[in-house]
């Protein structure tokens, strides 16, 4: 069981708050790694696997401009990827990944850059990752990293009314 997960999931019931993903590189691993925590059905309101640029805008509302100018490993990407899986799924707390897992560069970005993006009720938050390691090692930790910083947002955010 995922730590990083486990400790989200238990904040965000002891909350009584929603969690929805979006995900790029990780393709679902967030979301799959969630839904091992037992209890996470009173939170986890579902995800968007937005592995193609295209979907990134017309299934998450990532603004397509955005995605024209910058490309979809970008940390302002990473953010509003957050804010649609929020907006999108209603729930209260969205988070999202983008990034290069490799085996090549994608747009000349380099493999190991990731973005990782929470949004939630006092705004949002983006992390830039630079990871070493192959495909699997980097999908992993991005995941990791991802929980981690939702469970730090979730732990500083003032609690619900």
């Amino acid at each position: 069981m995922n730590v990083a997960a486990a400790a989200a999931v238990h904040r965000l019931v002891e909350r009584r708050e929603s969690l929805a993903t979006a995900e790029s590189l990780t393709g679902g691993l967030v979301a799959a790694t969630v839904v091992e925590i037992p209890g996470v059905s009173a939170v986890y309101r579902g995800g968007l696997v937005v592995y193609a640029t295209e979907l990134k805008h017309t299934l998450a509302g990532v603004p397509s401009d955005l995605l024209d100018e910058r490309g979809p490993v970008d940390g302002d990407v990473a953010a509003a990827l957050a804010e649609g899986a929020r907006e999108r799924c209603g729930a209260d707390w969205g988070l999202a990944t983008t990034g290069v897992a490799g085996p090549e560069p994608q747009d000349g970005k380099p493999v190991g850059l990731v973005y990782v993006a929470v949004a939630g009720p006092p705004g949002t938050e983006v992390r830039e990752l630079k990871l070493d390691g192959n495909r699997e090692a980097i999908r992993t930790e991005s995941v990791t990293r991802a929980l981690q910083l939702l469970s730090n947002c979730i732990e500083g955010a003032p609690a619900p009314s």
